[in-house]
């Protein structure tokens, strides 16, 4: 599934053990078929509360742990042109793993369904799907249950 994608990812370390490296990449190469990108390169970071944090405090502005992070590469760069046998690159997901933990216990949910579910909204991000005014969080969240439900990324 993931054949025309680039999908880096990096665990830290000590959540090694927790997810798993290809599941990841064939969730995000289930999503971008679905979301009809024909080839992409992106990254997907599992990490701590505290990265998450520093990231968020650096690039956001706020000084708090967060659940998902998305940074996208082509984010103010219209003209950036890339050569005609290069795929795009999407930017980088960024999750962290003691708070999926601590969100899928207080919904009743497992780690792999929650992590799943940051993984898709932070992709969704990444092309340019958002939610800071109801009418776009709503297609969003459309979008985001469309993915998720029926599908065989959460096995």
């Amino acid at each position: 599934m993931t054949e025309p994608y680039e999908i880096g990812v990096r665990i830290a370390s000590r959540f090694r053990e927790a997810v798993d490296e290809n599941w990841l990449r064939g969730v995000a190469g289930r999503v971008l078929a679905a979301e009809g990108v024909a080839a992409a390169e992106l990254s997907i970071v599992i990490t701590d509360d505290p990265t998450v944090r520093e990231l968020n405090r650096l690039y956001r502005g706020e000084d708090a742990p967060t659940d998902v992070l998305s940074f996208a590469l082509t984010e103010n760069c219209e003209d950036f042109v890339l050569p005609p046998d290069q795929a795009p690159r999407l930017g980088e997901v960024v999750i962290s793993l003691p708070t999926a933990r601590r969100q899928a216990k207080q919904a009743g949910k497992t780690v792999q369904q929650e992590v799943a579910w940051l993984l898709v909204h932070g992709l969704l991000h990444l092309l340019g799907y958002d939610h800071a005014v109801e009418e776009e969080g709503q297609v969003m969240r459309l979008r985001e249950a469309s993915l998720l439900a029926g599908s065989d990324i959460i096995r």
